[in-house]
């Protein structure tokens, strides 16, 4: 049976860190639709790619040793953005072109817009690209935050104009919530050369069950309050919040409750955090087997990010878990709950945020109530195989004349 083509920027498994749960439920869902061929990139992790040729009908695993400073290299002799250098590679782009003659591919599904090189100016099936998010809207935000910003300033700039090929080259264009292809179209050149359509984040509620996850024995045996903070902890978005807890929140916090703590949970934190691991009241875990149990015994999950695009799994990880969510209105972006029933959101402002979260300490049955609110809310709106449920139909047709050369 002819295949279908799934290009990402990391090998989709385990399902542990953001851009890895999407890929690896949106592998899912294409291997339900046919054959899977997975050209991807790897860190050595043997079972990671075990438990991909499980699932892949073949696969090409590209290592991923690039140095950065070659990429950055590569990228200003090229005039082509780093995301793009830092992620080429002559073997996959080789694996590819045989593949789709091999197999007989009739339709390719990018994840990432880095993935997007690869893909042939002169295939004739379909083409659906998962952007997740605007990249270079990110990269602008960097820039304006002032450091390096020559250089954030040139990828954002080369990003952009790489987005648009992208959306100009495929069937449909992928992003993760209305927001963001409202921001993606008012970028472009051409809007309407370019077919978006929106498929949300989702949520394995059954894994992410209250039910069935204890708290942590460590926090449980303390009095707490507890705050938690998950994520991917080298990713400048997450280190940017938990910083911002750590130093201007936490403090006003302790002022009104000594006991209180907040646990940074997630692999890979920067020097800079590690430094304040052992802080009155910081913790600092790094990599865990499982979030669920600091996700259970915490009296408030905090997502302050100043920088967010799309869907912050983290989020959906705690309403799943039925606890109670206080976020920056960036953070929220993407989920469509009612502030007040589901989460609470406060400004960056540390003084506006330890009220809220104040308030919500004195009240333990309204926040009881909008743990309650909040898993009720992901498991109606946000279940992986509703969301998912739209690809079928993208790659089953062929975009009748939507497609643009590069």
């Amino acid at each position: 049976m002819p295949g279908i083509l799934f290009l990402a920027h990391r090998v989709p498994f385990p399902p542990d860190r953001g851009d890895r749960i999407r890929s690896h439920h949106l592998l899912k869902a294409l291997a339900r639709l046919g054959p899977v061929h997975v050209g991807c990139f790897g860190e050595g992790d043997d079972a990671a790619e075990g438990a991909l040729a499980a699932v892949a009908a073949s696969r090409c695993v590209a290592p991923r040793t690039k140095p950065l400073p070659l990429a950055g290299v590569e990228a200003v002799l090229s005039g082509k953005p780093v995301s793009l250098t830092a992620f080429h590679s002559a073997k996959l782009a080789r694996w590819v072109r045989e593949t789709i003659v091999r197999e007989g591919i009739e339709a390719i599904v990018v994840f990432s817009g880095q993935m997007g090189q690869y893909v042939p100016d002169d295939f004739a099936g379909p083409v659906v690209i998962d952007l997740c998010d605007v990249d270079s809207a990110k990269f602008e935000a960097y820039a304006a935050a002032g450091e390096r910003k020559w250089l954030y300033a040139r990828e954002a700039r080369l990003l952009a104009r790489e987005e648009e090929r992208l959306g100009r080259q495929a069937d449909a264009a992928i992003l993760i919530s209305e927001a963001e292809v409202a921001l993606y179209r008012s970028r472009l050149d051409a809007p309407d050369a370019v077919n978006v359509r929106v498929i949300g984040n989702g949520i394995d509620a059954a894994f992410f069950d209250p039910a069935l996850a204890s708290p942590h024995p460590e926090l449980a045996a303390t009095a707490g309050p507890h705050f938690v903070f998950t994520g991917q902890m080298d990713y400048r978005p997450n280190e940017q919040a938990a910083l911002w807890v750590i130093e201007a929140l936490l403090p006003r916090l302790r002022a009104r409750h000594p006991g209180a703590s907040f646990h940074v949970v997630g692999r890979n934190p920067t020097r800079a955090l590690m430094a304040e691991d052992g802080a009155p009241g910081v913790r600092v875990w790094g990599a865990v087997p499982d979030v669920r149990p600091f996700i259970a015994a915490a009296d408030a999950v905090l997502a302050p990010l100043l920088i967010a695009r799309g869907v912050q799994n983290k989020v959906l990880e705690a309403m799943a878990m039925a606890r109670p969510v206080v976020l920056t209105t960036e953070a929220a972006t993407g989920i469509a709950a009612e502030n007040g029933e589901h989460w609470l959101i406060a400004p960056p402002d540390p003084e506006v945020m330890a009220a809220h979260i104040t308030d919500l300490l004195a009240n333990p049955a309204a926040a009881s109530r909008i743990g309650a609110a909040a898993r009720d809310f992901v498991l109606l709106h946000h279940g992986w195989e509703a969301m998912l449920a739209p690809l079928g139909e993208l790659i089953g047709g062929r975009g009748e004349g939507r497609r643009h050369a590069a």
